[in-house]
């Protein structure tokens, strides 16, 4: 061979070995002559096989050996775990179907199938031009001094107006220019730039549609179809790729845009515009500037009707982007239709606002005023932002008829206040609402047209509208009707409306959704309403479904897409007894709705907006709603909100993603975003699988200003949204997890044993003490308080402490009796309630608080105990109150006079109406009598009281405490902590949810000892309050919580020589429970021990309770329970659910404590 080789001998790993064994062959036959080699994965990561010139070998230098090693090498650094599939039962058929479970109690519609409602029929005037070319060649030659249109400039004055006359002009250059200028196509080729029939993209921004007007309608000289899109800024514009793929599949090879479009393109160092990331190779012309065609030139002769007049681009769901093909018959009998319907007349001025390349700015604006010699004023997007109101003061100024705009136009007018005074809207006889269809838009229609009807706006002049670009314009409300049937609302539920159902709610729930009617179906127009899913049948009266219109005036087709167009434009909606209704075929609109009377259509959402989750379909906008419902302009942007779903195991999951404002803190959000989980829980019963907030401007946007969904949606999929606060809640949405693979049997005593035996460990099944038999006098708590205002009338049961230590008050058993029969009293006489009654009780923590709960028992009420709102933050802790009462369903309100003050008062009213509470009953009030009927539970089963509480991450959840539960749970707590009538026990606690509540108002009554009661609150203004409560009673017993023992450790830590010299002495304390419904902090205990340790408390005293929702009392540390004690854990091995015991001190150790028996 004549190479030296130098070989390194290492220890290796049995792994390394057994492959160099198996390769010992292959290795003999690469050198004989050479010392063994072996392989010796190092710490760095990387293989040394040997060394050579002072080289590190790797295996890359053996060839026939370098992908087999590296593949050795992977899998031995990989640890080593079973296959997610060998956990689970992974089949897809049956999470499919778990996923669409519908609930057997839904709503189901029960009316007649729907008739289909018809337009009313179309007459033609006489006066009308036979087609747009010949509209404007008539205005243009006819009246050409006459302005057909006007722009705004940023300071709100009309820089520039455009006659017929030059609009007629302009658009012959255009169609001149179309057809006979020619481009080289190769070296010595010359062909025209187009001929009739092609594609030519328009590329003209919002601030300049008098620069689009001759060119739209050049094209339509020319012969050629015009193709509008938004403008690409930047190589990275939100769905500029899609807009490229629609010009690709239409042929398009040529723009046209103005010369300042053209300069803000983004140019390559030979000043060529960039070839954006999908686009075709475009040519591109600006449209000012050119030759006028000679005298002797005339344009080609007219084109069939049923040619193509125009492309209209439409964005699905996906943010796929399609050409809707519009024919020049559809287009003549579009305007035709919006002329007789909306009363258009010449030279009557109109406003827009809108964006003028598509939809209803397209259909009115450019295509309908022309038609009918209209003279329009244009308000750019750009304008709007900073002068709301320049649209109502050309209004004014112009004498405008009619006025195109959205009902976000409508609410920044409500807000430019400081412009009112000028404004008079006395001509405008239409306001068109673009979006009226939209249901969240009624507030703002509302609101306007209250407020300007005092400067002179009609009370029938807004005229909401429907539409798509596949059908063109589905309904419209009608000018100057003010008839009774001339326009409807209903206030519906949105719980049945996700069942696809109509029922009517009422008027101040906060599930109902408000809806406007959309106006009646267009001239000439026929509308149906078929089934979302399935074939397309047709719904029943109180069934939503998808609006499909049957018209001369919509798109005939997707271009390029025959499959997509046969279901979209060829639509046969089938009758109820499955046959096609007749021989016309129906065009989808995406729009989701119903038919009311008068044939009146309601929009509810659109296709593109909903959202399939668990069986149920959620509209996007009714969610943007409830999240800005939820006190919005503290943290976010109003509108730079995107709401999604994305499939994650068979179903969808809903995705909420804002812009968060600067300056707000990483705790504030969560609470915030824990309030809007809350909100969209308790309205629309579905939970949110991730809810996410990016910093200002980083939401991808469109041309206009709104959030582009589809591409967030991307961003979010891929990664790369990169949020600032981000909260995941899978476990509240993933609802059809898959089983387990191995269901393990129930374990039964002789399994037990067998397994101590065997295994020599204990297997997880654990058993409290025995109760013994129930006791029927002890079974209701109401009875058992009679019993001892019988037998021990001045035994004390209740002591209230405040801050600096006093008994401001305090409560015999006798005392409690009484005062509980003159609350049932004033809940029977003067709330007029009755048995089974849902009653709230919202007090601060004191006595008042358990007062009020045994008045309610005494009458046989169900008592809903309720956290106070705090009067400084009302605007958090209100909205949570509110919704503990609709959720219990609660018929009346226990509290005090200064709390009911609070939930009435003005600030108040900002979050929630006031005016909607239930009945409200001041316990300072009460009859001087008391009741004379003692009431008893029929069975132990009756509900006790309703525990509520709110998660950590915004969740409201609730049970359902039966007379036998509570009792068990007293029952339970006396024999654990050996609870006796001359026991002192100390609570430091809230008292309004779980073992908190039991202890406070139930535990005492069932078992008699004297409970000193010591608000949380008062601790924070005394920190050393609860300690020294403690020493002086000589309490054997306290409990607190953990925000409770954290503020001691910080508070109290500088001052333990002067609770030394006060004689603080904890000696006497037997048990410091923490009382919470989470893992055992075992650090905070660790410090608490510790550091009170000198006052003669000790290890063992302090301990935790631990439950849960359903169980909120699960184990506790008890009296005579031994120390508790600590193990610690491996991290990982619970992640897959597995306990492995390791040493104090290891990689990924977790201590976890003892929560008792």
């Amino acid at each position: 061979m004549g190479r030296h080789w130098e070989g390194v001998i290492a220890p290796v790993c049995p792994a390394a070995m057994r492959l160099a064994k198996k390769k010992r062959s292959s290795l003999r036959r690469c050198s004989s002559s050479e010392p063994t080699t072996f392989l010796t994965p190092p710490a760095t990561g990387r293989i040394t096989i040997g060394a050579r010139h002072r080289r590190r070998l790797t295996p890359d230098d053996l060839p026939f050996h370098a992908s087999y090693t590296r593949l050795q090498f992977r899998s031995l650094q990989r640890p080593r775990k079973k296959p997610l599939q060998e956990y689970y039962n992974d089949d897809d058929a049956e999470l499919e179907a778990m996923a669409k479970v519908i609930d057997p109690n839904a709503p189901r519609p029960e009316g007649a199938i729907i008739s289909p409602a018809r337009g009313e029929q179309l007459q033609i005037g006489a006066n009308l031009p036979r087609s747009l070319d010949a509209a404007l060649h008539r205005y243009g030659t006819t009246q050409a001094k006459q302005t057909a249109a006007v722009v705004l400039d940023q300071g709100s004055r009309p820089s520039y107006a455009l006659t017929y006359g030059k609009l007629l002009s302009r658009a012959n250059k255009i169609a001149y220019m179309l057809l006979t200028k020619v481009v080289s196509s190769g070296k010595e080729n010359k062909a025209p730039i187009s001929k009739p029939g092609d594609r030519v993209a328009l590329v003209y921004p919002n601030t300049e549609p008098l620069a689009f007007l001759p060119a739209f309608y050049g094209c339509l000289i020319a012969g050629v179809v015009p193709v509008p899109i938004e403008v690409p800024l930047t190589k990275r514009d939100a769905g500029i790729q899609q807009l490229g793929f629609l010009l690709g599949s239409c042929g398009a090879r040529l723009a046209l845009t103005s010369d300042g479009c053209y300069k803000g393109l983004p140019k390559t160092a030979a000043n060529d515009v960039v070839d954006f990331r999908g686009w075709p190779r475009l040519h591109w012309i600006v449209t000012e500037h050119l030759n006028k065609p000679p005298k002797d030139w005339s344009a080609p002769p007219r084109l069939t009707d049923e040619t193509v007049g125009y492309i209209e681009y439409s964005t699905d769901k996906e943010g796929s982007v399609k050409g809707v093909c519009v024919s020049r018959q559809a287009m003549l009998s579009h305007c035709r239709a919006l002329a007789a319907a909306m009363e258009y007349k010449e030279a009557e001025t109109m406003i827009c606002v809108l964006d003028f390349k598509r939809d209803v700015g397209l259909w009115h604006a450019i295509l309908t005023s022309v038609f009918t010699g209209m003279q329009v004023i244009f308000v750019p997007y750009s304008l709007m932002k900073i002068n709301p109101a320049s649209w109502m003061l050309m209004v004014t100024r112009y004498k405008a008829t009619t006025a195109l705009v959205k009902s976000r136009d409508l609410h920044w007018g409500l807000l430019a206040t400081r412009d009112h005074k000028d404004i008079n809207l006395a001509s405008l006889r239409v306001v068109l609402v673009a979006d009226g269809a939209n249901p969240w838009s009624l507030s703002s229609c509302d609101q306007f047209s209250a407020t300007f009807a005092a400067r002179g706006l009609r009370a029938d002049a807004l005229c909401p509208c429907a539409g798509s670009s596949e059908t063109g314009t589905v309904s419209l409300r009608r000018p100057g009707r003010s008839s009774a049937g001339s326009s409807g609302r209903g206030i519906l539920s949105m719980a049945s409306l996700s069942y696809g159902v109509v029922r009517v709610d009422q008027e101040n729930s906060l599930t109902s959704l408000t809806l406007q009617d959309a106006g009646q179906v267009l001239p000439g127009g026929v509308a149906v309403v078929v089934k979302i899913t399935g074939p397309p049948k047709l719904c029943k009266a109180d069934e939503i479904g998808e609006i499909c219109l049957y018209s001369h005036s919509g798109g005939t087709a997707y271009w390029g897409l025959e499959g997509m167009s046969a279901n979209t434009f060829k639509v046969d909606p089938l009758g109820a007894d499955d046959r096609p209704l007749g021989a016309v075929q129906y065009t989808r609109s995406g729009l989701i709705g119903f038919l009311g009377p008068g044939g009146m259509v309601f929009v509810i959402g659109t296709r593109s907006g909903l959202m399939g989750v668990s069986g149920r379909q959620h509209s996007a906008d009714d969610l943007i709603a409830t999240v800005l419902a939820v006190e919005p302009m503290k943290f976010i942007y109003r509108g730079r909100i995107a709401v999604f779903s994305t499939r994650v195991l068979r179903d969808e999951r809903i995705c909420i993603v804002a812009e968060q404002k600067p300056g707000v803190t990483e705790e504030d959000s969560f609470q915030w975003m824990s309030r809007v989980l809350q909100a969209v829980d308790s309205i629309h019963q579905v939970g949110v699988y991730c809810l996410a907030l990016v910093p200002p401007n980083q939401l991808p946007k469109t041309p206009l200003g709104g959030i582009h969904i589809s591409d967030t949606k991307q961003k979010f999929l891929e990664g790369n949204l990169h949020p600032t606060t981000l909260l995941m809640c899978p476990h509240t949405c993933v609802t059809n997890l898959p089983k387990p693979r191995e269901p393990q049997p129930d374990v039964g005593p002789a399994a037990m044993f067998v397994g101590n035996i065997v295994q020599g460990v204990r297997i997880a099944g654990a058993r409290g003490r025995d109760l013994g038999p129930d006791d029927d006098r002890s079974l209701y708590l109401i009875d058992v308080l009679r019993q001892r205002a019988q037998s021990s009338p001045d035994h004390v049961l209740y002591t209230l402490m405040n801050a600096k230590g006093a008994e401001v008050d305090s409560l015999t058993c006798m005392q409690l009796f009484r005062k509980a029969e003159r609350i049932g009293c004033l809940l029977m006489e003067k709330g007029h309630l009755n048995v089974g009654d849902h009653v709230a009780l919202i007090f601060p923590p004191g006595i008042d608080l358990i007062c009020a709960f045994y008045g309610c028992l005494s009458v046989g009420m169900v008592p809903v105990c309720i956290r106070p709102p705090h009067s400084q933050n009302l605007q958090t802790t209100l909205p949570t109150v509110r919704m503990i009462v609709d959720v219990s369903r609660a018929v009346a309100i226990l509290s005090t006079a200064g709390m009911i003050k609070l939930l009435r008062s003005k600030e108040a009213s900002h979050r929630v109406d006031t005016k909607a509470w239930p009945t409200i009953l001041d316990t300072e009030e009460l009859p001087r009598k008391k009741t004379t009927t003692e009431f008893r539970p029929r069975s132990g089963d009756d509900p006790c009281y309703l525990d509520f509480s709110v998660s950590t991450t915004g969740m409201l959840a609730g049970i359902v405490v039966s007379c036998a539960g509570a009792s068990s749970l007293c029952k339970s707590l006396k024999l654990a902590q050996e609870l006796y009538p001359s026991r002192h026990v100390c609570l430091c606690l809230d008292p309004y949810c779980g073992l908190g509540f039991a202890l406070w108002c139930l535990s005492s009554v069932y078992s008699g000892h004297h409970s000193i009661l010591i608000p949380p609150s008062e601790v924070e203004l005394n920190p050393s309050l609860w300690l020294m409560a403690v020493s002086q009673h000589k309490v054997r017993d306290t409990f607190c919580s953990y925000g409770v023992m954290e503020l001691c450790v910080r508070e109290l830590a500088p001052q333990m020589g002067t609770l030394q010299e006060k004689g603080v002495n904890l000696s006497c304390l037997r048990t410091c429970v923490a009382v919470a419904e989470e893992r055992p902090r075992v650090a905070l205990c660790t410090t608490f021990a510790k550091l009170f340790g000198p006052l003669g408390l000790t290890h063992r005293a302090v301990s935790t309770s631990f439950g849960c929702r359903v169980n909120t009392a699960i184990c506790m540390q008890g009296a005579s329970s031994p120390d508790p004690a600590t193990v610690y854990v491996d991290a990982k091995a619970l992640r897959n659910d597995r306990v492995t015991l390791v040493e104090k001190g290891a990689p990924h150790s977790l201590p976890l404590m003892e929560s008792g028996k």
